[in-house]
């Protein structure tokens, strides 16, 4: 990445989108605290919620607490071995092994009825759900810790028209109750406009577009670079 520079405020939605090897996802994991295929910051400046990127230390945890996050295909890939209300409890119990049970059971059933799914799902494995039921499973895992930042890469992959509609209301209630920040990875128009997202796009790691959330930019090919300022 390379002259990629912005400030997201509290309750607002930036949209980076781009074509594939762009580094739209890249740059998502590292800001969400992730180290996809051993990638690294080497130079500039970044912090999230006021904790820089490139040298965390202890923050680190805090960092991480602090932002959920939701990658590529991520209804695909949760573990197979956890039944959903497991997987959606994870960031809760990983934290805390003598958490109250009773609690992170109504904590699960409320994600679970926000996200239009069954009750019963709770006690399924993956393999039991669809693509798109894996998908809001993998959401309510993102922000079972009430994120003040969600990092969410695709956050509408798989899901059907008429359940969208789920996930756009999850995250502007998550607006409003608290100022949660939304940075989005996407090339679906409707996610920004839905949000009213800032909109960023991306090509070979560097920015050649922005706009507001009436469209997803989309730069010829030809097109200069044109670097934003913070």
């Amino acid at each position: 990445m390379d002259g990629v520079s912005f400030v997201l405020e509290p309750g607002k939605a930036l949209a980076f989108s781009g074509a594939t090897g762009s580094g739209k996802s890249s740059l998502a994991a590292i800001l969400a605290g992730q180290k996809p295929d051993g990638l690294a910051p080497v130079g500039g400046e970044a912090w999230v919620g006021g904790i820089s990127v490139r040298h965390p230390g202890r923050a680190r945890r805090e960092w991480v607490y602090h932002t959920g996050y939701l990658p590529q295909s991520a209804g695909a890939v949760l573990p197979p071995r956890l039944t959903v209300g497991e997987t959606i409890a994870y960031p809760i119990t990983s934290r805390d092994r003598r958490v109250n049970q009773q609690a992170l059971s109504v904590r699960v059933a409320s994600l679970l009825d926000e996200m239009h799914l069954p009750l019963g799902a709770a006690d399924k494995y993956p393999y039991e759900l669809s693509a798109g039921m894996l998908q809001r499973v993998a959401f309510a895992h993102a922000v079972v810790l009430d994120p003040t930042v969600l990092i969410a890469d695709e956050p509408m992959a798989n899901l059907d028209i008429e359940v969208k509609h789920v996930v756009y209301d999850a995250i502007r209630r998550r607006q409003k109750a608290w100022g949660m920040a939304a940075l989005l990875v996407t090339n679906d128009p409707d996610l920004a406009r839905e949000l009213q997202a800032d909109t960023m796009a991306l090509r070979a790691g560097t920015v050649v577009a922005v706009g507001d959330h009436t469209a997803i930019p989309r730069p010829p090919a030809t097109s200069p670079v044109s670097i934003i300022g913070s």
